[in-house]
């Protein structure tokens, strides 16, 4: 009797223990409703300070951090090994199916190392302190030290890389290609400008145009929150990117409803600008109008929050899409609220691009952030993202990202690799080309499902 007791014992805390995992993996897939008030963290986002902000629960981050490091670390730590960079694994382009030119991936060329560049670049990202010293001084500071110590919870396949090595580029696109993504959406400053952490990337552009037309790929252009961003500025540097590049096979143009193939340009933080500026380039009346003239083209706005669709709609925009690759984090990246985006757009003659990613983790460079952690369970929260995005029946796809690691969006190759004072994370039991795999199989129902229901199915302008 005391053994069936002790027997019967063991499989209730096993079946409790069952179904509290299962729980949690639900939870990272589908955060809770109350998650969608104001989120901890959005102070993140330019000039958006929620109206009951929180510093979260020290316990409750760690606790987080053990949740989605537990199974890496205990494999790593079995294993009991340091896994180098592998070499990037070739690609038979020819048993590929086709590029699907409506689905866009964002794509940063910002990475540099000391052979291409002299020095290291954005690996060696800094330690981004809290904006409340009393929560700051609980976290690390200073900066990371390439090449083993990265600014990144994840590991690259080709390693600390530069974003001028023509090979790592053209590497870039043969992942693409493999994965069936026909457009990369590429981060933009202007040539005399940069990002905060990096350098003038500009110059790039030519050879990433080259090698993406090698793979029959095109690039679109993702316009960044440079200094100063105006009306003016825009106009000038849309007309330097047309006269620049436009000519180039592999230039993105959208073959719209009525005919007309216009470039794309997607405009990060364009809730910054108030709408009256934006009016000025993006309505026919306004002083620094591109529209009806060669420069005009389709403007696609960042939502974030819900009162920005009318926002988006006085600027003048052509669409909406939604970037954050959190679920949860805003209004536009929480999934739940894309069929009212979606039938918003439709109401307004506006597209909807919904941005789906494979998860999200940043406290390599926000140590503090870990609410805002979304684990990637083997790729089901990738999944759970793209059917939602299919399901709004969207004109587009956007893909945060093929390669923004410091916010562990990432779904270019990783390994395993394990230092003395870092385990990070990878895509075991899968390959590390799991995240391109599973975007070919998305891509390819995504084509299959919108030739049933879009009337402008078009190829891009060549």
């Amino acid at each position: 009797m005391a053994k069936f007791r002790r027997r019967t014992c063991i499989l209730l805390s096993l079946f409790i223990l069952f179904i509290f995992s299962l729980m949690m993996g639900l939870k990272m897939l589908w955060p809770n409703a109350a998650s969608f008030g104001p989120p901890f963290g959005l102070d993140l986002l330019p000039e958006l300070h929620p109206l009951n902000a929180h510093s979260g629960n020290k316990a409750d981050f760690q606790r987080s951090d053990r949740i989605n490091m537990e199974t890496n670390t205990k494999a790593l730590k079995g294993a009991g090994m340091t896994v180098l960079p592998a070499k990037a694994s070739e690609v038979n382009l020819e048993e590929l199916p086709p590029l699907n030119y409506f689905l866009h991936a964002f794509y940063y060329s910002w990475y540099g190392n000391p052979q291409f560049d002299g020095k290291y670049i954005h690996w060696n990202h800094p330690v981004l302190e809290h904006w409340d010293p009393r929560i700051a001084k609980n976290y690390p500071q200073g900066q990371h030290s390439p090449p083993d110590d990265i600014g990144s919870s994840f590991y690259p396949e080709l390693g600390s890389y530069s974003s001028r090595d023509p090979s790592v580029i053209e590497t870039h696109m043969k992942q693409m290609r493999s994965a069936s993504i026909g457009v990369l959406a590429l981060s933009w400053y202007p040539p005399d400008s940069r990002d905060d952490n990096g350098e003038a990337t500009d110059h790039l552009v030519p050879t990433i145009l080259d090698k993406a037309h090698k793979y029959n790929l095109k690039v679109t252009f993702h316009i960044e929150p440079y200094s100063n961003r105006d009306d003016q500025n825009m106009h000038q540097n849309i007309k330097y990117i047309i006269d620049k590049y436009g000519n180039h096979p592999a230039f993105y143009r959208y073959k719209t409803r009525t005919g007309h193939s216009l470039p794309m340009f997607y405009v990060y933080d364009s809730y910054i600008t108030k709408p009256t500026i934006w009016a000025n380039l993006l309505t026919p009346s306004g002083s620094q109008s591109v529209r009806s003239s060669p420069y005009d083209g389709l403007f696609i706005a960042l939502l974030v929050e819900e009162k920005h669709k009318n926002d988006i709609l006085q600027s003048g925009f052509d669409g909406i899409y939604t970037y954050f690759a959190t679920n949860g984090f805003t209004y536009g990246s929480s999934h739940q609220n894309w069929n009212n985006l979606k039938s918003f757009c439709e109401k307004n003659n506006l597209m909807f691009i919904p941005s789906v990613g494979p998860g999200y983790i940043d406290t390599s460079i926000r140590p503090w952030n870990t609410q805002n952690t979304r684990n990637r369970v083997n790729g089901k929260y990738y999944e759970v993202g793209l059917s939602a995005a299919l399901q709004t029946h969207p004109s587009l796809i956007s893909i945060t990202s093929f390669n923004e690691w410091h916010e562990g969006t990432q779904i270019e190759k990783a390994v395993p690799k394990r230092t003395a004072n870092t385990i990070y994370l990878d895509y075991r039991p899968h390959k590390p080309s799991l995240y391109l795999e599973l975007t070919r199989k998305w891509s390819e129902k995504f084509s299959k499902e919108r030739m049933t229901y879009a009337l402008d199915q078009q190829q891009p302008a060549s």
